[in-house]
């Protein structure tokens, strides 16, 4: 069984930092497999950064120039650090990890954590 636990999120002033943490388990494939998403209340769910099919990060325009995604495949973690945040950063961050993947197969996200909320005030 698949599990992803989100970690890090909290409230923070514009400006500030948080450094958001993922750790699965009963996952068979690599950290470079899992990415960060975002939801704010009535919006639609977002990616905002992951590993491409040849392994190369991506990341929304929004969060360009400000947060770095990173994984410890070893021991299956994945982190995303946010800086410069701003209140249009304030959303439910989600982890999510592809259903397969490797080889010739990459497919779309199937596994999601329950999110960590990431508040950004004025």
């Amino acid at each position: 069984q698949v599990e992803l636990v989100e970690s890090g999120g909290g409230a923070v002033q514009a400006g500030g930092s948080l450094r958001l943490s993922c750790a699965a388990s009963g996952y068979n494939y690599s950290s470079t497999c899992m990415g960060w998403f975002r939801q704010a209340p009535g919006k639609e769910r977002e990616a905002v950064a992951y590993f491409d099919t040849v392994r190369r990060t991506w990341y929304a325009d929004s969060v360009k120039g400000r947060f770095t995604i990173s994984q410890d495949n070893p021991k299956n973690f994945l982190y995303l650090e946010m800086n410069s945040l701003t209140p249009e950063d304030t959303a439910m961050y989600y982890c999510a990890a592809r259903g397969r993947c490797g080889g010739l197969v990459w497919t779309d996200f199937a596994y999601w954590g329950q999110g960590t909320q990431v508040t950004v005030s004025s």
